[in-house]
């Protein structure tokens, strides 16, 4: 079970490294915003199951407090997306690379 921990921490850890990565080559304010809000979310999710899985093991009782922080971030990270991406069509920028 430690090896699944390790495993789901370090994909985590993979996704986040490429959602970063999107966010710096990418070219246009769209293009950028996307890599970072599904691949660190979906890497910080990875992160906190792994940890779930390492803790519970180590404390031999399940841990849930991980699980409160990937719902937050599971419900909030869509929603400020969006609401980056019409601020920025308001403004009417993300087409050339501003």
């Amino acid at each position: 079970m430690s090896l699944a921990a390790a495993l789901l921490i370090l994909a985590g850890a993979c996704f986040a490294f490429l959602g970063s990565v999107g966010l710096v080559r990418l070219r246009t304010f769209f293009e950028r915003a996307h890599p970072p809000t599904m691949g660190t979310t979906l890497g910080a999710v990875l992160v906190l199951l792994g940890s779930m899985l390492h803790f519970s093991l180590v404390e031999s009782h399940p841990v849930l407090q991980e699980a409160l922080i990937a719902i937050f971030l599971v419900v909030t990270t869509p929603v400020t997306y969006l609401l980056l991406g019409r601020a920025a069509l308001l403004r009417g920028q993300g087409t050339k690379g501003n």
